[in-house]
């Protein structure tokens, strides 16, 4: 991996789908995990504040790197430039096909 690859990882997280793109991704020393380091974010000179941006960026603020579950990873890209970084609701499914595996569900108290 060079250091001018940016790559987009793709996966479930507490019921959301998170994009994120960094410039290192590598299997993890942990089983069945994948280590996301390097960070990127959008520029902070935008006039216009993307609300899923800033979420992302609080959420992650101090990270030097993250440790993915590999049953998460929907996917992963090697991309020519970075993109916006977001959260996507994942909700339920709609219609009769099911990306496998499919996220648990907290138990409601």
């Amino acid at each position: 991996m060079t250091d001018k690859s940016i790559y987009r990882i793709v996966f479930h997280n507490q019921g959301n789908i998170y994009e994120l793109y960094a410039r290192e991704i590598s299997q993890s020393a942990m089983y069945a995990f994948v280590e996301v380091s390097d960070i990127i974010f959008g520029e902070r000179s935008k006039v216009v504040v993307d609300p899923s941006d800033e979420k992302l960026k609080a959420e992650f603020s101090g990270v030097k790197r993250t440790y993915v579950p590999l049953h998460a990873v929907v996917r992963i890209d090697e991309v020519e430039k970075e993109g916006r970084a977001k959260i996507l609701p994942g909700g339920e499914q709609k219609g009769n096909v099911a990306a496998f595996p499919m996220p648990l569900k907290p138990p409601i108290d």
